[in-house]
């Protein structure tokens, strides 16, 4: 739940407290990029009102079903949670310390850092968030020769919340545990940098939609996709003369963060150009050697048809540790990128 704005014209949130550091947000999708390649579908609830029913998405042999509780789906607001632990645990890593799937949040500073109130029925709307994060269940297949693997996950396997004693009583903090498979997401560093004005997008659409442009965009200058395919990725219920109309709105107000965003009426098609407000990582990075020109060629060879500047920027961001040989692990995390998405769509 997001606290309305005052003025309900602005197409962003108020920045309620103020910061400019980025964030890491791991977008949920880990094993869609492994099982269902490039087709990234989403399984958070982009509706204000409870979502009961079983979602189910195919692509050939693949598919993915999402089983909410009786309370809902989990909404792309509760993934909020997610970010906040993501964050956290990618901390830590870049510090050198140790992590567990066992992550303490502070309500108080979650609340600030993703941009809401912190009103009574804030601390509600976690609480309420932390059941249907623990209640949404995944269940897909994965397909290898004549055999078929089906295994299911959730989110997050268990909270638990310490508040003072009564009803009432203020929210003190609670302990989440991620999932096996969020947390090995994070271990393999499967996240993406995102900007804080994410949390002021005001329309659950536009989150999906940035999430979407922040992946198959990037760093690149542009990126394009027709808008009936755009709104396949969403997993939006809302017709396609609607989407349109929300399209044509963020080209008016052009408030997305990091993407100015066009539409080409000719062709049905959204365009996506980086306003380059992402911040950029430096080929020279203190901690990884320059690449050798040659690399570079080998990279394009490891993963036909991505930019390889791009996908050096993702790898420096991606590596924890310098490795011992930054040409060869470069190779090797193109190599890993393709088999994960194939071409760019």
């Amino acid at each position: 739940m997001v606290t309305d704005n005052t003025n309900p014209l602005a197409p962003l949130l108020p920045d309620r407290h103020p910061q400019h550091d980025l964030f890491i947000c791991d977008v949920a999708d880990a094993v869609l990029k492994d099982v269902m390649q490039h087709m990234e579908h989403p399984f958070y609830s982009l509706s204000k009102k409870p979502e009961t029913t079983v979602k189910r998405y195919r692509n050939g042999e693949h598919w993915l079903e999402i089983t909410p509780s009786v309370k809902g789906l989990a909404t792309i607001y509760d993934k909020d949670i997610l970010i906040y632990c993501i964050s956290q645990i990618m901390a830590k890593l870049k510090q050198g310390e140790a992590v567990s799937p066992r992550v303490r949040i502070n309500s108080h500073e979650l609340l600030i850092f993703t941009n809401r109130g912190t009103s009574g029925r804030e601390y509600q709307a976690l609480l309420d968030a932390l059941d249907r994060l623990e209640g949404t269940r995944i269940r897909t297949n994965i397909v290898s020769g004549d055999e078929e693997q089906i295994d299911g996950f959730g989110l997050i396997d268990a909270s638990s919340i310490r508040r003072k004693h009564g009803l009432d009583g203020r929210l003190l903090w609670c302990e989440v545990k991620l999932s096996e498979w969020v947390f090995n997401a994070i271990r393999n560093e499967e996240v993406l940098t995102l900007h804080r004005d994410y949390f002021r997008l005001r329309k659950p659409i536009e989150r999906r939609v940035y999430e979407i442009a922040r992946k198959h965009c990037g760093q690149q200058r542009s990126w394009r996709i027709t808008l009936p395919k755009l709104l396949l990725k969403t997993g939006s219920q809302s017709p396609e003369k609607r989407f349109r109309q929300m399209i044509r709105e963020l080209v008016q107000h052009d408030h997305l963060p990091d993407y100015h965003v066009s539409f080409d009426d000719e062709e049905d098609m959204v365009v996506f150009t980086n306003r380059g407000t992402m911040a950029a990582t430096p080929v020279a990075d203190s901690r990884v050697p320059p690449l050798k020109p040659e690399t570079y060629d080998q990279a394009r060879k490891a993963a036909p048809g991505w930019d390889v500047r791009y996908l050096e920027g993702e790898w420096r961001e991606w590596i924890v540790e310098p490795p011992r040989d930054a040409d060869a692990a470069f190779i090797g995390f193109c190599r890993k990128w393709f088999e994960k998405r194939g071409r760019p769509g």
